[in-house]
């Protein structure tokens, strides 16, 4: 008999989570062998889990799906990681494909979509929602070549600190957060505003905002 597909979800909200479980048991070839509802759960969870697919939110409290999608990339893990978003937004997309995820699903069009989705990744594909891989191909293929992003000159530690201090996390949740010294995280955060030429905490919530780093819902 072949092993099951071992799936991780990741997602702050807990009837979200519950709901994709239900739906992902009902498959003989799918395992859902553990939840997580932020990024460093998720990271803590990989570790110990080592799921084949984490389905993962992008929008979540501290660290995000893209900032987890970095560390995960970095420590090297082997888990295929497909996101599970409602949002199409562009640089969700451009980013989150720069950090290696296997695949981005739209929320509104889970279902049976969801289940090949995890499949497909665990085969090594690629995966993309209709409506994302338009966003994809636009980006890939600009009109005129425009000026360079500053949020692609910060580091994936950088873009990481970027998030959690627009947040409104000191530098001591920070260093706590990403298992990094105080005088580390204040270091990276000094970086990450002479990168991006903003001299308060302000202007980088602005620009966190401006390009979707962090969402304000209505």
């Amino acid at each position: 008999m072949t092993a099951k597909i071992r799936v991780l979800i990741v997602d702050d909200h807990a009837i979200l989570r519950e709901g994709v479980r239900a739906l992902l048991q009902i498959q003989p070839d799918l395992e859902v062998v553990g939840e997580a509802s932020n990024g460093t759960e998720a990271i803590e969870a990989v570790g110990r889990l080592d799921p084949d697919v984490v389905l993962m939110d992008i929008a979540m409290p501290g660290l995000g799906g893209i900032e987890a999608a970095l560390e995960l990339r970095k420590q090297g893990r082997r888990a295929r990681i497909l996101i599970l978003s409602q949002y199409e937004d562009r640089e969700y997309v451009r980013r989150l494909l720069k950090a290696g995820v296997a695949g981005y699903v739209l929320k509104k069009s889970a279902g049976a979509e969801l289940a090949n989705a995890i499949r497909a990744v665990h085969r090594g594909g690629l995966v993309l929602d209709p409506e994302v891989a338009r966003t994809a191909m636009e980006e890939a293929n600009p009109a005129a070549p425009g000026g360079a992003d500053p949020y692609d000159s910060l580091t994936d530690r950088e873009k990481q600190v970027l998030k959690l201090v627009a947040e409104g996390k000191s530098n001591k949740d920070v260093a706590e957060m990403l298992g990094i010294s105080v005088k580390t995280a204040m270091s990276h955060r000094e970086h990450v505003m002479e990168k991006l030429g903003v001299h308060n905490r302000t202007e980088l919530v602005r620009f966190a905002i401006k390009k979707g780093v962090i969402r304000v819902d209505e």
